[in-house]
């Protein structure tokens, strides 16, 4: 979430174009020597990527054949840089890809098939609605990494001089309670960040989504997500909620906000806790509680997500194998149990569930939340969605926008992407 200096950028796009080039379909090696890899690393670069390079030296450790040449590209830029990669034949033999991207990289064939492979010989041991997520048209395309859900964040200690003895358990209730918050401490009760990922829980909490993918419909601007998005709104009008920040560094300050101590509750997901867990107002990490999601009228839900390791489909057999015992690697008990303890983030096997793993509460609070994640629908235009939902949210949660107008504004892009869909 946080951005380098412009000059840094370009140095980094070059650099990932030569690498890109140097692995995959591209790549070469002497049969009689090692085989090198290139792997696209997208996860963050200053507090997570450090435990994913050692893995990557126990690896090569243990199979002296084969190198990996390890590029940490930023989440952001990724999916559009590997697109581009694969369209020319150069992309990396493995990426970690967020979930909601393999609909659409298998679509355009740049997705190797995993089933009967080295690399989902464990998959029974995997929690199987992640599997699940990892397939499309009932065919694997990638490994779960790391998963995970959103949920509610809060200060515990300053809930408690509020006089709140637990996490509010629908919209209305944390309303009522962030008004406490700022009377009793005079610091806000609640953060938004007015990003489309983070109003998903608005609308499932009215039983809806962006689309529905069964019944080709688009339901952006359904009654029910109009009620979702009111509802965000009254949130957001409420006594003791900090004001709106729609700036470009919204993320940061938010965080920055939380950790300091400086806001008691926000939404947010298991890839910040180990960031959390560094601030002035967490260094007892039991000061840290992690609740489900407030529920809207229709009932409770936020997003699943997580990372897969996928293989890129241009490589050739021998680059391939090599792939598939490298996920197979990364995505072990062992691996996973190693990520969990340095950074903070949930495994996706039940055998890395350790004591010593479940001892982390940020893991043990998230943990419990898995089974009300809503997995993302099989659409290869789900990702892409997000892009003109969040593009009028912030117009709706700014007042420059009516809440219909913006979600029919929003449904009406929406239908540029998928033509043959109904409208509400």
């Amino acid at each position: 979430m946080r951005r380098g200096l412009a000059a840094a950028v370009v140095v980094a796009a070059l650099t990932i174009s030569a690498t890109a080039c140097s692995g995959g379909s591209s790549g070469s090696s002497d049969s009689s020597g090692p085989v090198t890899i290139t792997w696209w690393d997208t996860s963050d670069a200053t507090n997570e990527a450090g435990t994913f390079k050692t893995l990557v030296k126990d690896f090569e450790k243990a199979n002296p054949n084969i190198k990996v040449k390890y590029v940490s590209v930023p989440f952001g830029d990724a999916q559009t840089k590997f697109q581009t990669a694969a369209g020319s034949k150069g992309a990396p033999d493995v990426l970690r890809a967020d979930v909601g991207w393999t609909p659409g990289f298998v679509e355009a064939g740049f997705l190797a098939p995993l089933d009967g492979t080295a690399a989902a010989a464990e998959s029974g041991k995997f929690k199987q609605n992640l599997i699940e997520q990892a397939k499309y048209q009932g065919k694997l395309y990638g490994v779960p990494q790391v998963t995970d859900t959103l949920g509610l964040m809060y200060n515990k200690e300053l809930f408690t001089k509020a006089g709140i003895t637990k996490a509010p358990a629908t919209w209305d209730e944390l309303k009522a309670d962030m008004a406490k918050v700022k009377e009793k401490t005079g610091v806000d009760g609640f953060a938004f960040n007015p990003q489309a990922y983070y109003a998903m829980p608005f609308l499932y909490g009215e039983n809806t989504d962006m689309v529905d993918a069964a019944k080709k419909q688009i339901t952006l601007n359904s009654p029910a997500a109009v009620k979702g998005i009111d509802t965000l709104n009254s949130v957001l009008a409420a006594p003791g909620i900090r004001k709106l920040d729609t700036t470009s560094n919204a993320y940061a300050n938010i965080m920055d906000a939380f950790n300091s101590g400086k806001v008691a509750a926000i939404i947010q997901g298991p890839w910040e806790n180990a960031n959390v867990f560094k601030g002035a107002a967490f260094k007892d990490k039991n000061n840290l509680g992690i609740a489900p999601l407030p529920a809207g009228s229709a009932g409770q839900g936020a997003p699943l997500g997580g990372h897969n390791l996928v293989a890129y489909a241009g490589s050739d057999a021998k680059h391939q194998e090599a792939s598939q015992k490298f996920i197979a690697f990364m995505t072990s008990a062992d691996s996973q149990k190693k990520v969990a303890l340095a950074n903070g983030t949930l495994p996706t096997r039940d055998d890395a569930y350790t004591a010593e793993v479940n001892a982390n509460p940020g893991i043990a609070g998230y943990s419990q939340l898995l089974g009300g994640g809503k997995p993302r629908q099989p659409l290869a235009q789900y990702s892409s969605l997000y892009t003109p939902f969040e593009t009028q949210l912030i117009k709706i949660v700014s007042k420059q926008e009516a809440t219909k107008s913006g979600l029919d504004k929003a449904a009406a892009e929406a239908k540029k992407l998928l033509p043959e869909f109904s409208t509400q």
